[in-house]
């Protein structure tokens, strides 16, 4: 798991990769300003963006793979969404979501090599980050777990559960080190 930590820290200096980058770029700088009221707002935009194949047929698989998974079959989802990352393999949200699918199917290695392409593709994916540190929490890397919540935190600061998590953590380690 340590591995990964590396693996964050590049994509998260790297610039990202999309098309809409102009547009991405002006909502996460909205994102992180100050006591941005309506933060809600700016992040379904970027969910938005994210969850833009650009292709009818591509958004059709991501939204029958987040069924399934909302329905409790992330098997179904993960056959889903693996057509959609092998037609669309540069589409980010496809590897996200079907990491979150394996994550689902208590299937973290898989989750987590997905996660790494997300990032790969889209650094800023605090979603994926987030669901990073969640597999790192559940798995007992606290320490990684808190290097990627942090992470998050930095990209999206308004984000009640990431803060949250942040403090759990820090207390839980600072509490393992006295």
């Amino acid at each position: 798991m340590r591995r990964l930590i590396p693996v964050l820290a590049l994509c998260l200096s790297a610039g990202p990769l999309s098309a809409q980058q102009a547009v991405l770029d002006e909502l996460f700088d909205a994102l992180r300003a100050p006591g941005t009221a309506g933060w809600e707002t700016i992040e379904d935009r970027i969910w938005d963006r994210w969850s833009d194949s650009g292709s009818a047929s591509m958004d059709l698989l991501l939204e029958r793979g987040r069924e399934a998974i909302n329905d409790g079959e992330p098997e179904a989802a993960i056959e889903h969404l693996t057509a959609l990352v092998e037609n669309a393999p540069d589409f980010a949200e496809g590897w996200n979501t079907r990491a979150t699918a394996f994550f689902h199917a208590d299937r973290y290695g898989p989750a987590l090599s997905d996660i790494a392409r997300v990032l790969a593709l889209e650094p800023r994916h605090f979603g994926a980050i987030s669901g990073l540190g969640r597999i790192l929490e559940e798995t007992g890397d606290l320490e990684a777990a808190l290097a990627a919540y942090r992470a998050a935190v930095a990209i999206h600061p308004h984000r009640p559960d990431l803060r949250e998590a942040v403090e759990r953590l820090e207390a839980e380690l600072q509490g393992k080190s006295i």
